[in-house]
């Protein structure tokens, strides 16, 4: 974010005030307290009765008052007149001519027009003032062309260097100070750099709050709700707004901002690209962070996922991960696949009234089911595994896993990351069942779900690596031989033939096994250990 002392803003009467310059006369506003935050343009010294005349507006006018009006009503006709000319405050020096006190009529002239009215107390030289708050605008001013320089620079290179449209929002946000927010024509939030702002706060209703906001022209301001809108489209087609929220209005800073901003994601966008690709960015950046570990902020979550049309209130949820049974087709075709997939998942949620987000993540594609709490879950889920089978038509081979049901927003992650592993346990075995949940797969899932898990780890190292080294050392092949005789239910003619080795040959291998585990594998506990610390040994070296 850009600080607020870099960011450019008007100097206002509160900040002349506050100058060192100006409270050796030790100021005393006396009427206009509540219009300090007014921005002065300029400091002018002046004796004359008839200045209001003069002034083009936001003008701190000084003056002794010498040459002032000596009744009442032409004083306050003098300050009214101020007002209406512009001017952003009346500072008055006692002494010269008003002792101790200005005229009432004076101060309830201010009073009426709102109108900054200070008093100086003590005798201060004028020339300081003004050459102090000229040097402070001069400065604001230099400051606003850095920073109106800054934003053409950032976010054309931006543009020259393809950025995508999320690294645009966060560059108009972090350049704007502001939160921005940038929409589809559905009024669905497809990026979202929130600032300082909480997001729920932020999307509280959006999409029924954006329906509502109409400002004119292709860029404009909505005071009702504090919106700056502007229309993002390239060559005659428009497909977004992008929505800098100005809660006090917008500067000429926000409207650069927002235009150079708009121009950029205009270019992030080919002419003929989807633009479903947009909203299944959205997706991805929201399954990504569901994937990591420490997304907890429930209420960040319901108001990103129900900005993009899919609601979490009230809801159940179920992870899905989509997955090639085989190798993963590389580079273009990876990714195409990877697409249509994603589309299928999508088009089959639709057609059973299902709300999913769904994108690529990594070499999956990941869908997040959220249905009714009335609904029969697992029904439902195999119905939408059924229907995506269906649309693939001859591209069967693949997985579907499914983790088990969440039934709040915090568990989400939870079943994300468990059809995540049912998938790689599903991959392992090679099988065909149209969905694949924990429950299918069997020991071997059960491990991948704690493969990461450093007791497992432990455990079939220290139970399978004496073997492990053993066969490093020599070059022989004893851990395939116990695969071997795992796989044939520990009887030794049939694994004899599995491992493709005469009878005394595979006995003699057996033999050695037990000699170097110093187990025996007639003894049934030890050969399950074994077994087991094989199988974990294999699900954490997959792939």
């Amino acid at each position: 974010m850009v600080a607020d002392s870099d960011r450019p803003g008007p100097l206002t009467v509160a900040d002349v005030l506050a100058l060192p310059e100006v409270q050796l006369g030790r100021p005393q506003v006396v009427a206009g307290a509540d219009a300090l935050d007014t921005a002065v343009r300029w400091v002018h010294v002046s004796e004359l009765p008839d200045i209001a005349g003069l002034l083009r507006g936001g003008e701190l006018v000084l003056t002794t008052g010498v040459a002032l009006p000596g009744a009442e009503p032409e004083l306050a006709r003098y300050v009214s007149d101020l007002a209406d000319g512009g001017a952003a405050g009346l500072v008055v020096e006692l002494g010269r001519r008003f002792a101790g006190r200005l005229p009432a009529g004076m101060v309830r002239a201010a009073r009426a027009q709102g109108l900054p009215l200070i008093v100086l107390t003590r005798e201060t030289r004028f020339v300081r003032i003004t050459e102090a708050v000229h040097a402070r605008i001069i400065e604001g001013q230099v400051a606003e062309l850095r920073m109106t320089a800054r934003v053409h620079e950032e976010i054309s290179r931006l543009a020259e260097d393809g950025a995508g449209v999320d690294e645009i929002v966060r560059t108009a946000a972090r350049l704007a100070d502001r939160p921005v927010v940038l929409e589809n024509l559905a009024h669905q939030v497809i990026a979202l750099e929130p600032g300082r702002a909480e997001v729920a706060e932020l999307l509280v209703r959006w999409e029924h709050r954006s329906r509502a906001s109409h400002p004119a022209g292709r860029s404009g301001y909505d005071p009702v709700r504090g919106w700056l809108l502007t229309t993002v489209g390239s060559r005659g087609t428009d497909w977004a707004r992008l929505v800098l929220v100005c809660d006090d209005g917008p500067t000429e800073l926000d409207r650069l901002v927002a235009a150079r901003a708009a121009a950029a994601l205009g270019l992030a966008r080919s002419p003929g690209a989807e633009l479903g690709a947009l909203e299944q960015d959205a997706h991805a950046s929201l399954l990504s962070r569901l994937l990591a570990p420490g997304y907890l902020d429930a209420e960040d979550l319901v108001a990103r996922s129900g900005a993009l049309g899919v609601p979490l209130r009230n809801r159940v949820f179920v992870g899905a991960v989509l997955r090639p049974g085989g190798e993963a087709p590389a580079g273009a075709a990876g990714a195409q696949w990877l697409r249509s997939v994603t589309e299928i998942v999508s088009a089959a949620a639709r057609e059973l009234r299902i709300a999913v987000l769904a994108s690529p993540v990594g070499a999956d594609a990941v869908a997040l089911l959220s249905l009714p709490r009335s609904v029969s879950t697992d029904p439902s889920v195999d119905r939408w595994a059924g229907r995506v089978r269906e649309r693939a038509g001859a591209d069967p081979d693949y997985v579907i896993a499914v983790g088990s049901v969440a039934l709040a927003p915090g568990d989400i992650g939870r079943s994300l990351a468990e059809a995540l592993h049912v998938a790689d346990a599903a991959q392992a075995q090679r099988g065909s069942q149209p969905c694949y949940r924990i429950s299918d797969v069997g020991l071997r899932g059960l491990l991948a779900l704690l493969r990461h898990e450093t007791a497992v780890q432990s455990f079939a190292e220290h139970t399978l690596g004496a073997l492990l080294e053993y066969d490093g050392r020599h070059g022989t092949e004893l851990v395939p031989t116990l695969r071997a005789y795992f796989a044939a239910g520990g009887k030794k003619s049939a694994a004899a033939l599995l491992a493709h080795l005469s009878r005394p040959a595979f006995y003699e291998r057996l033999d050695r096994i037990s000699r170097v585990l110093g187990i025996d594998l007639a003894d049934p506990d030890a050969a399950l250990s074994v077994q087991v610390a094989l199988l974990a040994h294999d699900v954490l070296h997959d792939g």
